[in-house]
């Protein structure tokens, strides 16, 4: 018995991996994947340069603003890239503004030219000048830089004294205090971040649960079309074909997970051996601060444990799911019969994703945390709330557990329509049949 189970499951991967389509989807999510990871350096390669700093030419009329202009730009410039970044390069020009425009235009086509003067009412103005369109970015770092030094320069002009220009430039301190010992304000800020980020997190399993879904009923599909059905079941018991159709293609996901693994890792390699620019390293800073956040929040010290259960729930509802496929997949004969059946799996699919992308809405909701307990749901839902803090690892220890309970009547049952479904060849009264074969022993 084990001898054909293996048999069929070696068949079943070898018919995916030796396909075109397995070739060229691979080829084509490896250079999309190493691609973005370095796509600084791709666009250098074309002309580009992320590297280059951007010129900003400052006439200053009023012969009081450049300097703080400069300090104010590298300010946010070192908040944004760190300490080493040069992305802008201030010049304090005597040159007309025609002579810098002619410039621009010729030569210098990246290059912005600021010209601050008073108008004849004594009032501080500032004309910003580019051959085309400025990045969003850098037009509000530049309007904000403008705003914050004529503010300063107003406050030096009233003749405040050095203590009263501090207090004004210092602003206010705000002391953040929470009634309830067992949250620390990391927690609200991880709060504030899973609540953005985590539903990025989730949407792979969302997208290789639809994959895993589609793969089997169209495997299934296809050997009830190809008649060759019938000689596989005259060989073996349904109950081994469903077996190596679950195994084979959860596998066959798996491994497809390990190799976009394995093309992230090559593209991180690479962009280590060509280097990168700022942008993209101010980005890898940000997940660094996420992690560390994430670790010294109160979930810190249980976030091994917390992976681990989140990844027992996952493969069991990947289980599940493709138990699923298979016994929807078994009751029809063509795709565009299964496309019509697997929509209760879209639904709750979705359902789940976007209860997710929700779960920082419905804190202390008796709802919510019911639904971390749905079998199918709670794979997406759970480690969302157990990060949020809203559910304790006892819950999602129930959820595995009722997932279990789920796998094993999905089993009994889902056999009885396994059995008499992938012999069926009618495409009428297909939800009929599922439940009179319920009935069946």
């Amino acid at each position: 018995m084990r001898s054909k189970l293996n048999f069929l499951i070696n068949v079943s991967l070898k018919k995916k991996i030796k396909s075109k389509w397995f070739l060229v989807a691979n080829i084509i999510v490896a250079i999309l994947i190493i691609g973005i990871i370095n796509i600084d350096s791709i666009i250098t390669l074309f002309g580009g340069d992320f590297n280059s700093k951007t010129k900003i030419y400052v006439i200053d009329d009023t012969n009081i603003m450049y300097e703080s202009f400069k300090e104010t730009i590298e300010y946010y410039e070192k908040n944004l890239y760190g300490e080493e970044s040069e992305t802008y390069e201030i010049i304090l020009s005597k040159e007309s503004e025609e002579d810098i425009k002619k410039k621009i235009e010729d030569e210098e086509k990246s290059s912005i030219l600021i010209n601050i003067y008073y108008d004849e009412n004594n009032n501080m103005n500032a004309k910003l000048i580019s051959l085309s369109t400025i990045d969003t970015y850098d037009y509000q770092l530049i309007s904000s830089s403008l705003a914050t030094t004529a503010s300063i320069n107003v406050l030096n002009s009233i003749g405040l004294t050095e203590e009263q220009y501090n207090k004004i430039m210092n602003g206010i301190d705000i002391e953040r205090e929470i009634i309830d010992e067992n949250i620390t304000s990391e927690d609200e800020d991880v709060q504030m971040i899973m609540t953005s980020v985590f539903p990025i997190l989730i949407l792979p399993f969302f997208m290789l649960t639809i994959f895993l879904v589609q793969f089997i009923g169209s495997e299934v599909n296809d050997e009830k079309s190809t008649k060759s059905m019938e000689i596989i079941i005259s060989n073996v018991s349904p109950k081994i074909h469903f077996a190596s159709k679950i195994i084979a293609n959860n596998l066959f996901i798996i491994g497809q997970v390990i190799l976009i693994l394995l093309y992230g890792f090559i593209g991180l390699k690479i962009r280590d051996l060509v280097g990168g620019n700022n942008i993209m390293n101010g980005i890898g800073a940000e997940v660094g601060n996420t992690i560390s956040m994430l670790s010294k929040s109160s979930i810190g010290d249980k976030l091994i444990i917390v992976i681990i259960f989140a990844v027992i729930l996952m493969i069991l509802t990947f289980i599940a799911y493709s138990m699923i496929a298979g016994i929807l997949a078994s009751m029809t004969t063509n795709t565009e019969d299964y496309q019509q059946v697997q929509t209760p799996i879209m639904i709750t699919l979705l359902i789940g994703y976007y209860l997710a992308l929700m779960a920082g809405m419905f804190k202390g909701s008796v709802f919510i945390k019911i639904m971390s307990f749905v079998p199918l749901i709670s794979a997406i839902l759970s480690p969302s709330l157990l990060v949020l803090g809203q559910i304790g690892i006892l819950e999602i220890i129930i959820s595995i557990l009722i997932m279990i309970f789920t796998l094993f009547i999905l089993v009994k049952y889902g056999m009885r329509i396994y059995k008499v479904g992938i012999l069926n060849y009618s495409s009428t009264d297909i939800w009929k049949k599922m439940f009179k074969s319920l009935r069946s022993k």
